[in-house]
Formats: C-alpha cells, structure tokens, sequence
C-alpha cells in the first residue's frame, strides 16, 4: 500500500502526526527499530545476530542444577529434625498418658478417679523418667537447679450449682492455682489427693495443666557427618473440662526449641569436613546468585531506558503518550521472577550455613526460603521454553486469561464463603465436619473435589429430619454450583483463551503498536544489523503513530 492512500485513509490528526514522523531523521528511526527489535530478541536469536554467548542462559541452567542438589541436601537435615521432633512428641504421649493409643479419637476420662490417676501418673513418670524411657531425655537445669514440674488448675472464684432445682449462682472469674515439683527432691505422697494445698473442686474445676520440661539430642545426624542439635521440648498437658459435660478431654502438646549444644566431640568422624564442602557449595550457589541477580538487575535497567528513549521519541514525533501495556512490554516479568528467586536464595543460603555452623537453627524460616525460591527457579525455565512457539502458548493462555481467572474467581469466593457461613451455623452442631469455619472451608473444598461426599451425607443421616432436608438441600445445590456449574465456566475460560491465542498465532496477528513498529525494520528477521536498502520514509511509522486507523 502506497503512502497517499495510508494518508488518505487516516484522520486529521493522524496526517498532521504523520507530517511530524516524515520529518524525523530515518536514520533515528532505524536506529531506534533495531534496538528495539534487539532487545525483545531471544538469546538464541541474539547469538545468531551477533554472536552474543547466552551467558545469562547458561547461567540460569547451572544455577538451577546447584540449587536442586542444595534444596535436596538441606531437606534431607530438615526431615530429621522434623521426623526426630514427631517421634519424641509420640513417645511423650505414651510416656507421660495413661493408657494412652494411637488413634485419631480424643483421649478422655469421665470419673474423678481417673483424673487423679492421670495426674499421679504424670508426676510419677516426670519423677522417674530418666529409668523409664529408652531415649536420652534428661530434666532441664538452669543454673545447676532443675526445671520443676508445673501442676496448675484453672477453677471458677464461686461456684453453686443445683441442676435438680435448677438453680444456680456463680461467678465467673477464673483464678489460678499452681504446685511445683521438683524432679530431685524426694517425693513421698504417691497419692495424688495428699499433696499439700492442691484439692480440685470440680464443681468449680475448669482445666487442669502440667507443665513440665525436658531436653534430648538428636544423634541421627552424626551418621550423615553433621554436628547434632540439642533440643528442648515443653510439654503441655492438659485436662479440659470448660465444657463441664462429664466428660474431660486430655491432650499433650509440645513446643521444640532448636539450640546449640553447649560442648561437643564427635571422634572419627568427616564432620568438619564435611561442614567446609557444604559451606563451600553454599557459597557457590550465593556467588551464582549474586551474578544472576546483577545481569537480570542490568537487563531491567536497560528496558528502561530503552522505554524512556522510545517514549520520548513518540511523544516528540507522534504527538501521544506510550500506552500502559505498552510500557509493561519493556519490563520483563521473567527477570523480576529471577531477582526475587535469587534474593530468596542468597538469604537461605546464607540462613542454611548459620545452621550449619550452629550459629543459628531456624530451619522453619531457612525451609522457606530455600523452597519459595526453588518454586520460582523452576518456573522461570518456562521463559525459555517460550522462545518455541508450541510451548510459548501455554505462557501466552496463562497471561492472557490470568486477569479473566481473576475476575470470575473474586465471584465464585464469595459464594463460597456464603455457603461456609451457612453451614458453620446450620450445620455445625450436627455435624463434625462443619464445628468450625475452617473446617467448613475444608470439608467444601474437599467436597468440589470429589472427597468426603458419601461420609458427609452419612453422618446426618440420623438427625431430625429439618436439619436431615436442609443438610440435602445445601450440599446438592453446593455441588451443583460448583462442580457443574462454577468448574465448567472456569474451564471454559481457559478453553476460550487458548482457542484465540492459538488462532492469532495461525493468522499472524500483530498484538500491539510496539510490536508492528518493530516488525517493519528493514533488518533481516534475525540479523539485528542494518541492512542497505534504507527508504526515508517508512510506513511502519503509522503503526507507531497510530495513523493506520
């Protein structure tokens, strides 16, 4: 098409546009096209155009190696503190609860004897624990003194009850009452009821807690060549009875704190050596880390300035302003993924080698870390499998219908939180499954799922028949909404995203002004050099400047 019907074609204010770019030197123009088109280019395509080395590529692949085998080696640490951490708190419970199971059930008493038998028990087990179990547990000391056990009970100031006549008085503020026993003293009074000044009112009698701590090491590490931990476990164990149902639900809970140990000697043992490889590779991935985040930092810096000069250039040539998606073209959201995966790395690894050095033993935080940053290494190889166009559909429908997914998802929360309210009220007292809100927001999203269907209809299935219609009535037009209806639509967006991206990739469709600017340099397609033939005016300009409306 010739340049007087383009001009013919276009408005008034794209011809005065035009009568600016016709004016602007085509060297600039070109010069302009080349960077541009140099700076979307691949690093395959740059190497072909000017034997650039993908460095930054290369770099990406090694680091992705290095930091997989340091995840692997760190989780290999981490799942035997976890795993020495949960067998501890089981042997707890056997140890220190009478006639104690492994079941999922609640564990629970129901006469006044079993509850003086279960605290006598505890404190005779705490007393003589270090005969008893087959670990090596000892009793806390600070400062040469022995940590005592806690033994405290909750209860109403006053309290009278009368169920036969219906009467009561009470009242409601909760006073504390503690014992101490200490592990080395002698302990006569084997029978609970005689211990001084300790008698539980159960008419008043709200909880019963003991307190009590205890310290172990965790020598499975010394048989991977790394330096054991010392740990310090407080256990809670807890007699609850606020409900006053005749029924006092028991339960242990333990927090673990991770601590140095004071004096060490491991003999014949490649622990130090072992400590120096695992520092040294640390420091590798750090240094790797650190040279990807400054080539990515640079690589951002540079869009940048590339999107100021191509602003000003619009703006003084075309007479507008560079649109928003325009701008987010320059900014590559792969190297913002990379810099925050690499910052994470850099504070893992250098959290993972304080552990190391017993400096510190914060797994948790170093877990974090470490995997948040492996999810994202990972995911930023898809920005290489983009440069195919077979893969890069799948990045383009994920782009594409992310603000679309968004938009449908914000409508189906909230009427999935609806139902969640709906049934913590209805529900709730008749049904395990809907006690809480958390555990409604489980059991529904289970239940979009396909999981737990039968046994939620199961268990209603014996209640009065206005809970029994109801409980119907919301759990079909729950799954009718969401599994038919709201899964469908959701799928369908996608479906129709990748339909569209897949045709305008068949048709060749350019997707924006920058885009057509940069397709008409008169470079070849993948040299990212000038080529001879040069015309003054080019009209590809129109597409830049809007005049091929």
């Amino acid at each position: 098409m010739s340049e007087q019907a383009l001009v013919g074609s276009s408005s008034n204010g794209n011809i005065s546009a035009l009568s600016k770019v016709t004016k602007a030197d085509p060297e600039a123009l070109e010069d302009l096209r080349r960077k541009l088109k140099y700076f979307f280019m691949s690093p395959c395509e740059k190497y072909r155009a000017r034997g650039r080395k993908p460095w930054k590529l290369m770099l990406q692949i090694l680091k992705i190696a290095i930091i997989t085998v340091q995840l692997i080696s760190f989780g290999l640490s981490n799942e035997m503190m976890v795993t020495f951490t949960e067998e501890n708190l089981i042997a707890f419970k056997h140890l220190f609860l009478k006639d104690y199971q492994d079941r999922d059930s609640i564990h629970t008493i129901y006469t006044k004897s079993q509850v003086h038998d279960h605290i006598n028990y505890v404190i005779m087990r705490y007393l003589t624990l270090q005969n008893v179990t087959v670990g090596n547990h000892a009793f806390e000391r600070i400062h040469g003194v022995f940590t005592p056990l806690s033994l405290c009970q909750e209860f109403y100031r006053h309290s009278s009850i009368s169920p036969s006549n219906e009467t009561f008085d009470i009242d409601p503020h909760v006073e504390k009452e503690c014992v101490y026993i200490y592990p080395m003293k002698p302990f006569q009074n084997e029978a609970f009821p005689n211990l001084t000044n300790f008698t539980l009112d159960f008419k008043r009698l709200l909880a019963v807690n003991i307190f009590l701590k205890v310290k172990a090491i965790n020598l499975q590490t010394v048989q991977h060549d790394e330096l054991p931990d010392c740990y310090n476990f407080s256990i809670t164990i807890d007699l609850d009875n606020r409900a006053q149902s005749g029924q006092i639900k028991v339960s242990l809970t333990g927090e673990v704190e991770i601590s140095v140990c004071k004096d060490w000697n491991v003999s014949g043992s490649n622990a130090v050596s072992h400590f120096l490889m695992t520092v040294l590779f640390d420091s590798l991935v750090i240094l790797s880390c650190l040279l990807s985040l400054l080539l990515c930092i640079r690589s951002v810096i540079s869009g940048v300035q590339l999107l100021s000069e191509y602003s000003w250039f619009v703006s003084a040539h075309c007479g507008r302003s560079v649109s928003w998606s325009e701008r987010m073209e320059f900014i590559n959201g792969w190297y913002i993924l990379i810099i925050i995966s690499d910052t994470l790395t850099v504070s893992g690894s250098a959290l993972k080698i304080l552990i190391h050095s017993k400096e510190l033993t914060n797994y948790n935080v170093c877990s974090i870390l470490l995997g948040t940053a492996t999810i994202l290494v990972w995911m930023g190889v898809m920005r290489y499998l983009g440069f195919f166009q077979k893969y890069n559909i799948l990045i383009l429908t994920l782009r594409a219908a992310l603000p679309s997914v968004i938009r449908f998802s914000l409508c189906a929360v909230l009427i999935y939180l609806s139902y969640c309210f709906c049934g913590w009220i209805v529900l709730g007292p008749h049904h395990e499954n809907f006690r809480t809100f958390n555990m409604v927001a489980y059991c529904l999203f289970s239940m979009i799922n396909g999981d737990a269907i039968y046994s939620t209809f199961t268990k209603l299935r014996e209640r009065s028949w206005v809970v029994w219609l109801f409980s119907r009535i919301y759990i079909y037009s729950f799954i009718s909404i969401f599994t038919y209806m709201v899964l469908s639509l959701f799928i369908a967006i996608i479906t129709n995203t990748y339909e569209t991206i897949k045709q305008q990739q068949q048709d060749g469709v350019v997707f924006s002004e920058l885009q057509a600017f940069i397709a008409e340099s008169r470079n070849a397609s993948s040299s990212g050099m000038d080529d001879s033939d040069k015309e003054e005016d080019s009209p590809g300009c129109l597409c830049l400047c809007g005049g091929a409306d």
